[in-house]
């Protein structure tokens, strides 16, 4: 069974993902054209740098939402080790 949330900040992370979207299909039309490699490859380190900004944004809320009910719920430990164990698929 999957766990489902409340995301507070819905929008605003849909609209960060479509403007990823859109610069994903921007790199697809670069390399189609054959647009210089470094042009590319500054586009993909923005789309990567956005794509960690989704995440943070995601790990705060989650944190200050999910993990915060849990520890009042007193299930606070399985809520740690679950953060600790994204955390660490995160900085991979």
């Amino acid at each position: 069974m999957s766990k489902t949330t409340v995301q507070p900040n819905k929008q605003q992370l849909l609209n960060r993902l479509k403007r990823i979207e859109g610069q994903v299909r921007g790199v697809h039309q670069m390399i189609e054209n054959d647009r210089y490699c470094v042009d590319v490859l500054h586009q993909i380190s923005a789309i990567q740098s956005a794509m960690n900004k989704v995440s943070l944004a995601l790990l705060e809320d989650h944190t200050n939402h999910c993990v915060i009910k849990a520890i009042k719920d007193e299930n606070g430990e399985e809520a740690i080790k679950e953060l600790m164990s994204v955390m660490k698929t995160m900085t991979k």
